[in-house]
């Protein structure tokens, strides 16, 4: 996955909006293959959480620069990554490429009237060997990124419907299925961990402070994912980096929006992490 910009006002509205026609467009590829993939990483929390109308959210999600599609292990064991790499090559995607030039099989990119967007194709271990981060090489032009806990949301997902317009201009209404703030949770905080990236912090806040009535709509979302030994690792790295003011997360959350010594920022971010925690202990 490429790094993240560091700050909120590094995303822009029209590259969002661009993702979302991108994540349209894909739907409409891979319609009968959807059960095999789920939406994670930072389109998410702008699709389970009302960004309009009279539920919408105190305040909007930044967005994203990018797809992450999560594959299920079935479409290895019944090899549909074949059908699945064709049709995004024969829809107008094809591999990226790194600063370096170097081909990036697990990220591929489309182009649209001179802008890029792209696709990062992850999926859960499924080897004892298998370590966070590294790629499994599916086919000699595809690959996908080893993400610890990606099992989690195909637990607790939902199918949420796109509509309007898709990169190539043609109206269109898809469903597709979506990580649940649960599963978004546990990935988000193993992501922090992972690579320390302000947007993650961000991003987990986000969903804390905003989904359906708060932590304790997050927690009944997470409460069937408890025995699971990615949620207690998340948990754990919760409560080592988000429950003081003082925290690595809690001060990331603060410097993406602008002022990493913002108290009250760091403050409503401990307090909403300590309180999912004690929710989880009891």
């Amino acid at each position: 996955m490429q790094h993240k910009p560091a700050h909120a006002t590094e995303y822009s509205p029209a590259a969002f909006e661009l993702v979302k026609r991108t994540s349209l467009y894909i739907a409409t590829k891979l319609g009968d293959l959807n059960d095999d993939i789920v939406i994670v990483g930072g389109l998410v929390p702008s699709l389970i959480i009302p960004q309009e109308g009279p539920m919408q959210a105190t305040t909007s999600h930044i967005g994203t620069m990018d797809v992450d599609l999560g594959l299920t292990v079935a479409i290895l064991d019944d090899k549909r990554y074949t059908e699945l790499s064709e049709r995004l090559k024969s829809a107008g995607f094809e591999p990226d490429q790194n600063e370096s030039g170097k081909r990036t099989n697990q990220r591929w990119s489309i182009e649209e009237t001179g802008q890029k967007v792209t696709v990062d194709f992850l999926i859960p271990p499924t080897q004892d060997e298998d370590k966070g981060g590294r790629l499994r090489n599916i086919e000699s032009d595809f690959a996908a990124i080893i993400v610890p806990g990606l099992k989690l949301a195909f637990m607790d997902r939902r199918e949420v419907k796109l509509e309007g317009t898709t990169i190539r201009n043609e109206s269109a209404s898809r469903d597709l299925w979506v990580c649940e703030a649960g599963a978004f949770t546990v990935l988000k905080a193993l992501a922090f961990r992972g690579r320390g990236e302000n947007k993650d912090a961000y991003d987990l806040i986000y969903v804390l402070q905003n989904y359906g009535k708060g932590i304790t709509s997050v927690f009944e979302r997470l409460k069937p994912l408890l025995g699971e030994d990615p949620t207690q690792s998340a948990l754990k790295i919760l409560e080592e980096d988000f429950t003081s003011i003082d925290s690595v997360g809690t001060k990331r959350v603060a410097e993406f929006l602008g002022d990493p010594e913002n108290e009250d920022i760091r403050a409503d971010a401990s307090g909403l992490v300590s309180g999912l925690l004690k929710l989880a202990k009891e």
